[in-house]
């Protein structure tokens, strides 16, 4: 809505065109009407806004670019938890074309041997994340002081 639109300069003109002529007693009703045309305006063009933005959301969400709200946090595992499941889902997603291909190529040995490496590759990363997990905790502790001091 512009700040000088002509329809509603006409509307205004109008209105004041009308009070003229059935005098002071309608005025109350004449500026209501003029009010509530302008309401219905500027709703239109709220409504026309909100769609707008709506629209630019779900372009972002659907181009996989979505960004937190301003001022959001945005979500964070404690001590590494997400890429230790992370790692945990994808080796056991890709353990089931492994296996069928360690089964076709290498029968039931071959099938131990690709588990025997899933289970490897998960072990070392757990292990690894739970020697970080103690040397961070400690470092928490260390660097908060103690209670004797």
């Amino acid at each position: 809505m512009e700040a000088r639109d002509p329809e509603l300069k006409r509307e205004l003109d109008a209105s004041l065109q009308t009070r003229k002529e059935l005098g002071p007693e309608y005025e109350d009703e004449l500026v209501d009407s003029f009010l509530e045309k302008i309401e219905q305006r500027l709703d239109g063009v709220v409504d026309k806004r909100v769609r707008r933005q709506l629209a630019e959301q779900q372009m972002v969400v659907a181009r996989g670019s979505a960004r937190p709200a301003p001022g959001a946090q945005p979500h964070t595992y404690p001590d590494g938890l997400g890429a230790r499941v992370g790692l945990a889902v994808a080796s056991l997603v890709l353990a089931i074309p492994l296996s069928a291909i360690a089964v076709v190529n290498g029968g039931l040995p071959g099938l131990l041997v690709c588990w025997a490496g899933v289970v490897g590759v998960n072990a070392v990363q757990a292990s690894r994340t739970w020697f970080d997990f103690g040397a961070s905790s400690r470092r928490r502790s260390s660097s908060e002081g103690s209670d004797w001091d």
